[in-house]
């Protein structure tokens, strides 16, 4: 019986361990284009982003364009501003 309870014990907290170390995404956008993110970046305030959680989705009146782009950074019209 103690043998089941420390296997039970054991795998919760390797279920645990490995949930805290799954990969933050989220949409950020500035105006009406938005790129994703798998880091947690504090944006500077002059970059005037929003971050939305990964399951985000526009409202049907609205129209957002998705641009990609790797690393730190935000976009500035048509230009990646890197920081």
């Amino acid at each position: 019986m103690l043998k089941k309870i420390l296997s039970a014990a054991a795998i919760g907290t390797g279920v645990l361990v490995m949930s805290t170390f799954t990969a933050s995404a989220a949409i950020v956008c500035r105006g009406h284009t938005c790129w994703h993110t798998h880091e947690a970046y504090d944006f500077p305030h002059e970059a005037g982003v929003v971050v939305h959680e990964d399951n985000w989705h526009w409202g049907p009146r609205e129209k957002f364009a998705f641009r990609e782009h790797e690393g730190r950074g935000y976009w500035h019209g048509r230009k990646w501003v890197a920081w």
